[in-house]
């Protein structure tokens, strides 16, 4: 049997029972064995603060080990002002510093946003693509998935109830295993900023 890829999954809101984290649940639920999803803890990492580098908190050291750890990342994120919420560009800026040993580089990602708004939080989406293209991330492009008016997706217990989102999300996840499988590093790069 083969090892699954294991893919860090960031998730951009705090609340136990937030939409985001709710879509990220339905995505591994419905995962191949291939894929294993590990959720990835961000809000107990210290805000970013170069001068801590000389010697860097346990959870920043903890977190950037489970991010190298890992052969892919998703990110499932709701939006805040038309952007992402502060932990997960925190988490981001953690990830990617000291200065030319960034946890990023090279590493598939894919974005997910949603919202109960009509638009599925499309602002933080592109912002949060935007990082990610700094971060040297290669990103899948396709499908886009903005999931808007989440709160009508889900039953009481938080399951999944609509037959045409888990179709959604069903090809998103064929589309993200190739978009790993394409985009995995061949060997250990060097990291770098």
């Amino acid at each position: 049997m083969t090892t699954p890829c294991k893919i860090a999954v960031l998730i951009g809101s705090l609340r136990q029972a937030s939409w985001s984290r709710r879509v990220s649940h339905a995505i591994a639920a419905l995962a191949p064995p291939s894929l294993q999803f590990d959720e990835l803890d961000i809000g107990q990492l210290a805000f970013y603060n170069e001068d801590s580098e000389a010697k860097p908190p346990p959870e920043w050291v903890r977190f950037r080990e489970q991010v190298r750890a890992s052969q892919a990342v998703l990110f499932v994120t709701p939006e805040y002002n038309r952007s992402v919420p502060a932990v997960l560009k925190n988490a981001l800026d953690v990830g990617s510093r000291p200065y030319g040993h960034s946890v990023w580089a090279h590493r598939p990602a894919a974005v997910i946003s949603a919202s109960p708004g009509a638009v599925g939080g499309f602002g933080a989406h592109h912002h949060l693509r935007q990082v990610l293209t700094a971060l040297d991330m290669p990103t899948l492009a396709h499908p886009e998935l903005y999931i808007g008016g989440v709160h009508r997706l889900f039953d009481e217990a938080g399951a999944l109830n609509n037959d045409d989102t888990r179709t959604l999300l069903q090809r998103f996840l064929d589309r993200f295993e190739a978009w790993i499988e394409a985009n995995a590093p061949r060997h250990n790069a060097e990291p770098h900023a």
